[in-house]
């Protein structure tokens, strides 16, 4: 068999043919790793060979070269870099050969391959001439190589490193605004410099600082806004999105010039693809001008310069954006599908941003076409009514709304009943924002009874309309509910509501989340409900469990793929709600622990390839463990093989998470009765840290984790001091080297702080419980020179301030004969307490920090 003929089985429609083929392929790729990718390249090159088969050979070939996951990324790369440069040079020849070609089915996977060849070689300084011999093809008189070869620099600005590009952009700009010129004959052409113009906006930020250079993109994205293409306009309109995104503190000038014209044109365009991308550009604004509020009034509340500019576009744009966006929130369609994204949705979403941004502002505008409409005989404008009143609930001061809520609310409520599903969705939706957003609107003793009763009657109507009225039901249990408290409003209701829903989800139907969303309003009314609804709280938890085991029982007689996804779904969703059953029950869920305990360990050693079943069984294993304390021993032994294998599953790094934290809490809970597990946990964590699999957010959970393990058996800790300040220590010098790059860096930098104090907290706590705080002794001036970098960064978070205050003071009241009277002394230490304590009255980190002050006068001797 041929290698075209292998890669025409990989596209079979014969399983069998299909399977053979995949397998030779990967045999191939195995056995001649070079001779593999060649052969790839030249069917991919062939021009007497059939499409698919080109195809099939140049997406084989770039999956070789490219991966989402960050470690077989550079698996790959290296894998390339290693192949001989004669044979890398062949490739390369043959994928930009392939760009001439007239088959788009080539020379889409070829531009694939090239990007990503580009994206391994060009940040270590090969194949430099890349980016040269694809701005020539731009100006071949080939429209077929044209657009392949801008489709290749719209994948290379895509898939690198913008400042690899930077020192290019010029002339990449030139060739790409020369392709989305308004005189470019060919609107594909067009159509595929403007796609590859979105992608290098990124890396022309110094073209968008010259104001010349800057006219020139503006000028031919507002022209390309007016292409008689239909995907021209709308990859035009998406990039004024994305300008907007990056540059809009250079946007006042075109807004007032062009774009507030030709956005509202744009919204109100008959094709729906335009229209949703002109309604997205509206958004775009409203965020931007959201963020730029926040990050005004933080500079404000820290007396700091605010040096950006917020030009309250969506202030000016008011009178033209409003009545368009309430036009279009009457254009639903009602055999849409309910999760496809369309015009009144858009709307509906940037009205709601429009409101958020504005403010009391929007509010009058809006409520003349609500009272209008509400009545409407016309269901579309009954729906837009409800819908544009429950957009504007957030952004606006409660004062204003109040009065206007409170009035609307026996309407919303009669709504919920409507003849049309639709009316009755947006009306659920609604109230579920008013319970959300303002429940002081509600009368509870005017307005419950007829809330209650028409959220329940909701409940057995569409499953459509189930997802809103269980989303209300949460809400409102949220704001008015409380654990601690003897009774609330929702007492009287509290059994019924439980009953209906457990009596809904009987069947096997979760359409549109229906049963998933019952669950889940379950689980917040066992997590919210106070005393006197913990004897139905209790019965729902037998219930519950009832339901589990059978799940259980069922699943060796489950073998399809999609019946296994709905039976993991319908577990996961179990197991949360006794999660928050135990969480409010506290000491009395012992009555049902041995059998959760059963049906937990059932679970784990049922082979269930799920891993959200497995982290929702783990956090049901944690809500026991905060409930039972110490009584949860007797389940440690027969569950602490599962927390191994989770601790040591690197791929699955969230459930690794979860059982970090279970560590923690069998520590907290256990105390000493911990100590015969803590040379395993020791041993498996510091394994953990030396990973370069493991996902790096783990790591400092598994930092913090010492310091519960410390607290829990005190002097024994002794053991590990040396190897666990080894670490600490290390994890001081990798945070300490750390560049505040980006805010993903900033926050996690934040974190590893965070697990590093809470770390030298326990083990100093730890220590002191036993009399051996001497042994922190010998690192402590490494501690305070960490310290002292921490509190000169100005990106320290607030909980990072407090865990370094609460530090110093169990450091000082471990060492009161004057061991650290010299350090305690510093400068740095003295501004660090007094600023916790500069906080308002009554916080908890002020009071930290008043502790703190006491605790290093005594060791001072001040």
């Amino acid at each position: 068999m041929s290698f075209a003929e292998i890669l025409g089985g990989t596209i079979s429609f014969d399983n069998k043919i299909r399977e053979q083929a995949t397998r030779a392929l990967e045999n191939a790729e195995n056995e001649n790793f070079s001779q593999y990718i060649l052969s790839l390249a030249q069917e991919l090159a062939n021009e007497n060979g059939q499409e698919l088969v080109r195809s099939a050979a140049g997406l084989a070939l770039k999956n070789t070269l490219s991966a989402r996951d960050e470690s077989r990324q550079t698996q790959y790369s290296q894998r390339w870099i290693q192949v001989d440069e004669g044979v890398r040079s062949q490739i390369k020849q043959s994928v930009l050969a392939t760009l001439g070609s007239e088959s788009r089915l080539a020379t889409t996977p070829a531009a694939q391959t090239i990007a990503a060849i580009t994206a391994i070689e060009l940040p270590q300084g090969q194949w430099a001439d890349v980016i040269a011999t694809l701005l020539q093809n731009v100006s071949s008189t080939s429209t077929s190589l044209k657009i392949a070869s801008l489709q290749t620099i719209g994948f290379i600005c895509e898939s690198i490193d913008p400042e690899i590009l930077a020192t290019q952009s010029n002339t990449i700009l030139t060739a790409v605004i020369q392709g989305a010129n308004s005189e470019e004959p060919s609107q594909d052409v067009r159509f595929a410099a403007i796609t590859a113009l979105y992608n290098s906006l990124e890396f022309v930020r110094i073209n968008f600082e010259n104001d010349g250079e800057r006219n020139v993109i503006m000028q031919t994205v507002c022209e390309a806004t007016q292409s008689p293409s239909t995907n021209v306009q709308v990859a035009a309109f998406e990039c004024l999105v994305r300008i907007m995104q990056l540059y809009y503190d250079k946007m006042g000038f075109y807004m007032e010039k062009a774009l507030y014209g030709l956005t509202v044109i744009g919204m109100k365009h008959e094709e729906e693809k335009i229209s949703l991308q002109a309604i997205e550009f509206w958004s775009t604004v409203c965020d931007e001008e959201i963020e730029l509020q926040i990050e005004e009034d933080e500079a404000n509340e820290f007396e700091r310069p605010f040096e950006r500019h917020n030009y309250r576009f969506a202030k000016t744009a008011l009178p033209q954006v409003l009545p368009t966006l309430l036009f279009l929130l009457t254009k639903q369609d009602e055999d849409a599908d309910e999760d496809e994204w369309n015009v009144s949705m858009a709307a509906a979403t940037c009205l709601s941003l429009l409101a958020q941004t504005i403010g009391n502002d929007i509010v009058a505008p809006v409520i003349p076409f609500v009272e209008q409409n509400i009545r409407n005989p016309d269901w579309h404008y009954r729906e837009a009514a409800v819908m544009s009143f429950g957009s504007i609930l957030e952004g606006p001061d409660s004062a204003v709304l109040t009065p206007l809520v409170s009035q609307a609310l026996p309407v919303l409520i009669e709504m919920v009943k409507d003849n049309e599903i639709q009316v009755k969705d947006s009306a659920a939706w609604t109230i579920g924002r008013v319970c959300d957003l303002l429940v002081e609107c509600i009368q509870m003793d005017v307005h419950l009874h007829n809330l209650v009763s028409a959220l329940v009657s909701g409940l057995e109507d569409s499953p459509r309309i189930v997802a809103n009225c269980c989303w209300a039901i949460m809400n409102l249990a949220e704001q008015i509910g409380g654990a601690d408290a003897e009774t609330y409003a929702l007492s009287p209701y509290f059994e019924g509501i439980v009953t209906t829903l457990m009596r809904i989800t009987e069947t096997n139907v979760n359409e549109n989340n229906s049963r998933t969303s019952a669950y889940e309003t379950m689980a917040t009314l066992a997590n919210t409900g106070p005393k006197d609804t913990h004897p139905t709280i209790a019965k729902l938890g037998v219930a519950i469990l009832d339901r589990l085991d059978t799940t259980i029982a069922s699943t060796n007689q489950t073998v399809g793929s999609e019946d296994r996804l709905v039976l993991g779904e319908l577990q996961s969703s179990l197991l949360n709600v006794l999660s928050n059953v135990a969480r409010t029950l506290g000491r009395q869920i012992s009555e049902i622990s041995d059998r959760i305990m059963t049906c937990v360990l059932q679970l784990l050693n049922s082979g269930n390839k799920q891993s959200v079943v497995a982290e929702d069984a783990f956090l049901l294993v944690g809500a026991l463990i905060t409930a039972l304390e110490g009584d949860f021993a007797r389940y440690l032994e027969s569950f602490s093989p599962f927390l191994y294998n989770a601790l040591q599953n690197h791929e699955e790094y969230q459930l690794c998470s979860i059982a970090v934290g279970l560590i923690g809490d069998i520590c907290r809970a256990l105390g000493q009765g911990a100590s015969p597990y803590c040379d395993q946990f020791m041993s498996i964590l510091l394994q953990n840290l030396e990973s370069d699999v493991l996902q790096r957010d783990v790591k400092p959970g598994i930092l913090s984790c010492f310091g519960d393990i410390a607290l829990a058996i005190g002097g024994r800790f002794e053991t590990y001091v040396d190897v666990s300040f080894g670490v600490l220590m290390a994890a001081c010098n990798l945070s300490a080297n750390t560049q505040a790059i980006d805010y993903d860096t900033i926050d996690y930098n934040n974190a590893l702080r965070l697990g590093i104090f809470e770390a030298f907290v326990g083990i100093t706590q730890g220590l002191k419980s036993d009399g051996k705080a001497q042994l922190v002794l010998p690192r402590i001036q490494d501690i305070f020179v960490f310290m002292s970098v921490v509190f000169a960064d100005q990106n320290r978070s607030e909980e990072v301030t407090k865990t370094m205050i609460a530090l110093i003071g169990d450091l000082a009241s471990s060492f009161t004969n004057g061991e650290l009277r010299e350090p305690l002394q510093y400068e740095w230490i003295q501004a660090l307490i007094k600023e916790g304590r500069a906080n308002p009255r009554g916080s908890y980190i002020r009071d930290i920090a008043r502790w703190a002050r006491d605790m290093v006068k005594q060791a001072t001797g001040a």
